[in-house]
């Protein structure tokens, strides 16, 4: 069973709740985390168990990213809008360098999503 952060921005939440709700068999065999919205969301669309952290603005984005640090996270699904500003933009960038530097899956998108699912 993997461990799952999941977690997305406000224009990108409904792709990454249909996701889920696609994949919510092998979503379900897992353990997921997510920020506070995004989290509530895709309990609410999907019927799947996801701890709530807070939001990614007040604090849920450093809360996965010391998951990772710490080791108690496998997979990052992300999905990022890159054509939106973000008032926390050095959140969202100091999350997507723990998940590179700790070396753990790391999806950005729906497409990435598929092959991390996948080899699970």
């Amino acid at each position: 069973m993997a461990r799952i952060g999941l977690v997305a921005h406000d224009d990108k939440k409904d792709e990454l709740v249909a996701w889920a709700m696609a994949n919510r068999d092998k979503l379900g065999q897992h353990e997921l985390w997510g920020t506070g919205t995004t989290g509530g969301r895709i309990t609410e669309g999907t019927g799947l168990e996801v701890t709530r952290l807070l939001s990614g603005p007040l604090g849920g984005d450093a809360q996965l990213g010391a998951m990772i640090a710490e080791g108690r996270l496998d997979v990052l699904i992300f999905f990022q809008d890159p054509l939106t500003a973000m008032p926390h933009d050095v959140d969202i960038k100091s999350l997507n360098r723990l998940a590179t530097l700790y070396d753990i899956l790391f999806a950005p998108n729906r497409q990435t999503a598929d092959a991390v699912l996948a080899a699970l």
